[in-house]
């Protein structure tokens, strides 16, 4: 009997609590939501999948036992009856995570140490389960072969697109010019395939093929033919550039520019949602094809990059494992960057050697083999489309006849030097331009910015014949190497008089420049002035733009003249002591296509910085392997001269324009500051904000986390001692607190908020506490308040921290972010600190 009465007393009692707590609700205890706290964006659901893996959604109030991580750990051991409340059985958060916990927002650094952790143990659970079962060994081989297979198919579709966008570019381009007559769908080429009408002189031109002002005057002589062609030219590069420009702003404005200076940050650690999504990179593909055909002075290359990962980010999510970690994805990211520029150059080598030294930012080996294989595959696959139609995947294949001399090193040092200045000159110009345009009203209108560039270029561009063609035809024409069967105008040399003269096999001799060589060089000096002007205010603007056709058009437009120049020279004076033993009349001498393939490597590599890479591109797209030493001393020269002026490239220069948060691993820290001279709080800053182990409840945390923007907080054993315990992100805070709430009973404004393992014993009549000491990282990366700033520059860049605690004898003294490192390495170069817009 006295059993019973106590039951029911018991019973009743804990009934009276729950009306109690109900009451307390009523009166004034706060039930805020994660969604009441967290500042949200305006970011779609599309882009929240791109990222984060899943859009986050906690409005779901189903019965579902609560998720939460590592939370009444302390209840679910006791017996029924203590503290007042029945147990409540929870699920392991090991086997069923909390649906959002370890993610990151919009425009945040991910914690590189976290994520290689979170994988560590993921890995070790599958290899531990794979000794138990054969479905688990089964399991444990996929999740190995996962990431092979994922860079078969991002190689796969990365070479697909390519191939289509290089058709497609190829058959806009020569609709400007004209259509052809037994079917619209075809190029100017491949229109006068099947002719048997074509010449020699002129075997570009056939009766299928007919220029607009030929179709539309019924005649290609005249002026009349001539002005319509050319008034054709100029609509169609306005309806081009304004598609592209339309369709960019109005469904991905993410698709605009080259996409490097983006990707490399991202690989860096930072979350741009959006920018490696779906419709990023429909867009992208349209309007990259769009914007090349329009005649702007840019190239497809630079934006391949970007298109190749995309389509590693959207493959990401049919795998687990790269799905919900993002150091994981960056890897697969660093691999589609190889991949970008194989299917770009043909060059799957230097699209390896690319990723390595320009964009990515933790390269490990087994990425190094993956990126090989993704590169192989993507090559392989435009290999196999064969968009060129020549069967061959390099872009400018040359098939020089002449060795060069070691004399010859002199000039291909002086075009070095060139590649250098114009480097530096192109960085510093655009830089302004692209700020002007930022600050000015300029920004605001960039549909009529784009068609007032695109009038500008095609209207200047049309009377030159080097101007008027795409940049990789025209670099095409200035590799090529002059033989017998040439029609070109770059080949107008005056005949020779005697047999002696000839040359060896199907090369010529070097002989005098006749009338047409001489036109042709004016032509190029006149083109070489435009491009340098005209891809300054190009290069930024809100279409899909690369930097690598245009410098490399520059450079070899520089070198083909400049090799002319030696041409002659050497021709005028083969008895002088230069050109004297190794330069006999009738000789092939000097190769003025070789000067043109130095000078573009040069130029590319002033404006990039790059250089092992860029060699072994040059030697793959053209299939000059001989050549390597010239292209080597005209790389190293360029990027020595451009360093003198500058030592960031334009990629590190636009990263810097943005703002965004890239600890760049190619600059030196010199400065002889310490961590306590960078940490906040300064002397002046309010105190640090802490959370304590013991001792605060969910509505003053609740307060705390809602009168601040840090994405963190450290955790101390008390206010008083300071003595650190671990840090805990702002977000998986308020996602552990709203799914309290939503899901389990009793939890209140007034509850107890513990982080601590082991906490002192709950008075009966208060509201249960909340443990979220599994949340906590108890291993936070910290430094001494001494720590030299070069060590701690270190620190961060090479464990891609987010974040760094800095102590005093174990008592926290303050916290040190990327952001107030990038800060201080603004002021230290006397640059605006404030520039640093994102963390």
């Amino acid at each position: 009997m006295f059993k019973f009465l106590s039951s029911l007393y018991r019973k009743y009692a804990a009934d009276s609590r729950i009306v109690g707590f109900t009451r307390m609700e009523t009166a004034g205890y706060r039930t805020g939501s994660f969604e009441a706290l967290h500042h949200s964006s305006d970011d779609d659901d599309d882009d929240m999948v791109d990222i984060a893996g899943g859009t986050l959604d906690f409005s779901n109030t189903d019965d579902v036992p609560p998720l939460s991580s590592g939370v009444y750990e302390e209840y679910i051991s006791r017996p029924a009856g203590m503290n007042g409340t029945n147990p409540t059985k929870l699920v392991d958060p090991l086997e069923d995570p909390l649906a959002g916990l370890g993610t990151y927002e919009d425009f945040n650094t991910i914690d590189w140490v976290r994520e290689k952790s979170k994988d560590r143990d993921r890995h070790r659970e599958i290899t531990n389960k794979s000794r138990q079962s054969t479905v688990a060994l089964l399991h444990s081989v996929s999740d190995a072969f996962s990431g092979w297979l994922l860079m078969l198919l991002v190689g796969l579709m990365s070479g697909a697109l390519a191939g289509g966008i290089d058709i497609a570019a190829h058959w806009l381009t020569d609709m400007k010019d004209g259509v052809c007559l037994i079917g619209f769908w075809f190029n100017h080429e491949h229109c006068c395939w099947t002719s048997n009408e074509t010449t020699f002189q002129e075997r570009d031109r056939c009766p299928q093929w007919q220029s607009w002002g030929e179709l539309i005057t019924g005649t290609s002589d005249g002026a009349f033919a001539y002005i319509v062609n050319y008034l054709m030219y100029i609509f169609w590069a306005l309806l081009f550039s304004f598609l592209a420009v339309t369709l960019v702003r109005a469904f991905a404005p993410y698709a605009c520019g080259s996409g490097i200076p983006e990707i490399k940050t991202i690989l860096s650690g930072f979350i741009i949602r959006g920018y490696l999504g779906k419709w990023t990179l429909i867009i992208k593909t349209i309007t990259l094809v769009l914007a090349v055909s329009s005649g702007l002075s840019l190239g497809k290359e630079g934006p391949l990059v970007h298109v190749a990962c995309c389509c590693a980010n959207i493959l990401c999510h049919l795998f687990t494992k790269y799905r919900k970690n993002e150091a994981k994805r960056r890897e697969v990211l660093s691999a589609a960057a190889a991949v970008g520029v194989s299917v770009a150059f043909g060059a799957p080598i230097g699209g390896v050697l690319f990723s390595l030294e320009e964009v990515s930012y933790y390269f490990p080996l087994k990425t190094l083999w993956r990126s090989f294989f993704a590169a192989l595959v993507a090559a392989f696959t435009l290999r196999s489309i064969n968009p060129f139609g020549n069967s061959r995947l390099v872009l400018f294949y040359v098939e020089f006849h002449a060795p060069w001399h070691l004399v010859e090193l002199a000039p291909f040092v002086l075009l070095g030097i060139f590649g250098g200045l114009w480097g530096a000159l192109f960085i510093r110009a655009n830089i302004a331009w692209c700020r002007r345009r930022k600050s000015t009203r300029l920004g605001h209108y960039p549909v009529i910015e784009v068609l007032v560039v695109a009038a500008l270029t095609a209207l200047i561009a049309y009377p030159n014949s080097y101007t008027r063609m795409s940049g990789a035809e025209l670099i095409s024409e200035l590799f090529n190497d002059c033989s017998l069967l040439d029609s070109s105008q770059l080949c107008g040399y005056k005949q020779p008089t005697n047999t002696s003269e000839t040359g060896v096999g199907n090369s010529l001799a070097d002989r005098p420049a006749g009338e047409g060589l001489y036109t042709a060089l004016w032509q190029l000096a006149l083109a070489l002035v435009f491009k340098m002007m005209i891809t300054v205010i190009t290069f930024g603007m809100k279409v899909p733009s690369g930097l690598f056709i245009p410098s490399m058009a520059v450079g070899a437009i520089a070198g083909r003249l400049l090799g002319v120049g030696m041409e002659q020279l050497a021709y005028y004076n083969h008895d002088s002591f230069i050109f004297k033993g190794w330069c006999s009349p009738g000789q092939d001498c000097i190769t003025p296509g070789l000067y043109a393939m130095v000078g573009a490597a040069a130029c590319l590599g002033g404006v990039t910085r790059m250089t092992v890479s860029l060699v072994v591109i040059m030697f793959e797209l053209t299939g000059g392997l001989e050549y390597i030493v010239p292209l080597m001393a005209a790389t190293m020269t360029s990027k020595w001269v451009a360093d003198a002026f500058g030592r960031e490239g334009i990629y590190e220069a636009h990263i810097r324009l943005n703002g965004y948060p890239f600890l760049e691993p190619k600059e030196e820290f010199e400065h002889s500051s310490l961590a306590v001279d960078v940490m906040r709080p300064r002397r002046s800053d309010p105190a640090l904000a802490v959370l304590t182990q013991e001792g605060m409840t969910v509505g003053e945390v609740e307060t705390l986390v809602e009168s601040t923007r840090y994405s963190g907080f450290p955790v101390v054993v008390s206010k008083e001692s300071q003595r650190l315990v671990g840090f805990v992100l702002r977000r998986d805070l308020l996602i552990s607190i709203d799914n309290a709430r939503k899901r389990q009973e009793g939890i209140v404004s007034a509850s107890q908020l513990l982080f601590s393992e082991h906490a002192q014993s709950q008075p009966d009549d208060g509201p249960p506490p909340l443990r979220l000491r599994s949340i906590v990282d108890l291993c936070p990366f910290t430094v001494t308040d001494h720590t030299p700033m070069d060590i701690t520059v270190d620190i961060f860049r090479k464990l891609g921290l987010r974040q760094c605690l800095v102590t005093h004898n174990g008592r926290l003294l303050g916290i040190i972010t990327k952001k107030d490192i990038l800060k201080h390495m603004a002021q230290i170069a006397n640059r605006d600190p404030d520039s640093i817009l994102f963390n």
